[in-house]
This record gives C-alpha cells, sequence and structure tokens, in this order.
C-alpha cells in the first residue's frame, strides 16, 4: 500500500480525470476502464484492499467498483454494453472519485471504512 501524499496524488488524479471528462460524456463505454482504474488506484491509496471486495462498510463504493468491474469486463471480452449502463457506472465512480477527493464527511467515512478493512 503506497502513502498517501495528498498534494503530488491529487494533482495527478484531478490531470488523469481532467483528461477523461470529454470521452465520459460522449462515449462512456470507452472512458470507463480508465475511470475505473483511476478510482482504484484512489481507493488503494486511501487503504482499501481492491483485489476482492472494496469494503464492507462502504457498500455504496462496492457496489458502484462491481457495476463498473462488470461492464469493463463485458468491454474487455467485446461483448455489448448499453450506453445507459456505461453512463450510470461512470456517474457513480464520479461520485466515489469526488468524494474522495474532496469531500470532508465522506472522506471520513471511507477512511473509517478503510481502517475498519486494514483490521479485519
Amino acid at each position: 500500500m503506497s502513502e498517501l501524499e495528498p498534494g503530488f496524488d491529487r494533482h495527478e488524479w484531478e490531470s488523469e480525470y481532467e483528461a477523461l471528462e470529454d470521452e465520459l460524456r460522449t462515449e462512456p463505454a470507452e472512458a470507463l476502464p480508465e475511470l475505473l482504474d483511476l478510482v482504484e488506484r484512489m481507493l488503494e491509496a486511501h487503504g482499501f484492499h481492491i483485489d476482492g471486495d472494496v469494503a464492507e462498510d462502504a457498500p455504496e463504493v462496492e457496489a458502484a467498483v462491481g457495476r463498473a468491474r462488470e461492464l469493463v469486463r463485458r468491454i474487455d471480452a467485446a461483448e455489448p454494453v448499453e450506453n445507459d449502463d456505461a453512463f450510470q457506472a461512470a456517474a457513480e465512480l464520479r461520485s466515489v472519485y469526488r468524494s474522495l477527493l474532496s469531500e470532508p464527511a465522506a472522506q471520513g467515512e471511507l477512511d473509517q471504512a478503510a481502517e475498519s478493512a486494514r483490521d479485519a
């Protein structure tokens, strides 16, 4: 697990997200794998174990990541993915991204969930 470097990581994460923004609005299925990768790295930096379950204490985060992983699996397998499904998954990941990046209350809940996950 890497140590969180708020200034550096935040700048890097914001830059990556900005590069994806237009594509997320127009072709969400194309950008979803990169957004999922970004969010998973952010979760990992915050102490979440991402190899399997994200965190029992953050079910909405786990559900969002799980849905996105399933869609990315389908995209990688060249299976059809509905645009609405990709838009929804991207919106959910965007919410997780924003929570990890800037919402102090959500950040505290995510940090607490990560701490619980590490202790388990």
